[in-house]
């Protein structure tokens, strides 16, 4: 049957089915904010990133004006920019790689790649998550505006949860040192005092923000350690 799955292949599958699954949702809730099927698609196509996505439809579904929701779209996506400078970094993408990488780079993609150690595999873990989340995310958007209400609350089928424990399975092998473990936690609690007072998808550029910071008072730390020896 010819050679067998590696790893990051097989992450980067489970991750693109676990997220492509939750587009349900979006196509659910883009139609019942007011867009129509075409719309909802060319969120998907265009935009696809799913925090920048909900907040969108978000905004839209509260009332709010077609400015306010792009705004709040193009917060949660500063991310990604983040992103991207960490997978040029590691992958190098050269012409119309390059542009196709920069579609792609989101947080399962970059996640996938940064969990392995091996340049091929980052390489492989980054395309495989990246196109495969793409593809599934399309099409199962398509699912969930065709259904509608149909489906009811996508939260009964779990689908909400989906994404999250695929974060978590890429995320628990690399907890292997006391840094590491601490900076997660640290994050998580900002995260999780962040929550209550800021819009949906920005406590985790809180997190982020934080995690830099740590990362750059540990270099200055080195740096400093280094000049002393």
């Amino acid at each position: 049957m010819g050679r067998s799955l590696t790893p990051a292949t097989r992450i980067g599958l489970s991750i693109a089915l676990a997220t492509g699954l939750y587009g349900v949702s979006f196509g659910a809730l883009s139609v019942a904010a007011g867009l129509d099927l075409w719309q909802t698609m060319a969120l998907s196509l265009l935009m696809f990133t799913g925090g920048s996505q909900f907040a969108f439809v978000g905004v839209l579904a509260g009332g709010g004006a077609g400015a306010a929701a792009f705004g709040a779209a193009s917060l949660l996506g500063v991310r990604n920019a983040v992103y991207a400078v960490q997978i040029n970094r590691l992958l190098h993408p050269r012409g119309w790689a390059r542009l196709l990488a920069a579609q792609v780079t989101i947080d399962e993609s970059a996640a996938t790649a940064a969990g392995q150690t091996e340049p091929a595999e980052q390489r492989r873990g980054f395309w495989v998550a990246g196109l495969g989340v793409f593809v599934c995310w399309n099409l199962f958007t398509l699912v969930g505006a065709l259904l509608g209400d149909v489906i009811g609350d996508p939260r009964r089928w779990g689908l909400d949860g989906a994404a999250v424990a695929a974060f978590i399975g890429l995320l628990w092998p690399r907890l292997r040192g006391r840094e590491p473990v601490a900076i997660a936690v640290v994050c998580a609690l900002a995260t999780a005092l962040a929550m209550p007072w800021l819009p949906a998808g920005v406590p985790i550029l809180v997190a982020a923000a934080v995690a830099a910071a740590w990362g750059g008072l540990r270099a200055r730390r080195d740096a400093a350690a280094g000049a002393r020896t």
